[in-house]
């Protein structure tokens, strides 16, 4: 196997006939496999819990006056020219 191969492994999976009905339909609607949707949902819901992770393990640490502070500060310059959107960028408002 060369490096840039990834390694997999194979794990049978019970569903619900119900669930998998609407698994196959989209996948299909998708154009991808019943295979790579429970794959991408596995890592989505993954990613999901280790970011719900992340943000409450560093809430302990969040000081939130100092937060209030920074967000009442005096600003320093104003934007560059260059940063502010065009009348068609503005998205009708």
């Amino acid at each position: 196997m060369t490096r840039k191969q990834k390694q997999t492994s194979t794990y049978p999976l019970r569903l619900p006939s119900s669930l998998k009905m609407a698994v196959r339909e989209i996948s299909r609607e998708d154009g991808t496999s019943i295979n790579q949707f429970v794959a991408t949902a596995v890592a989505e819901k993954i990613t999901a819990m280790r970011t719900a992770e992340f943000f409450a393990e560093r809430s302990d640490e969040a000081d939130i006056q100092v937060a209030r502070q920074l967000l009442k500060r005096s600003g320093g310059e104003p934007p560059h020219p260059s940063d502010r959107l065009g009348e068609d960028e503005v998205g009708g408002r």
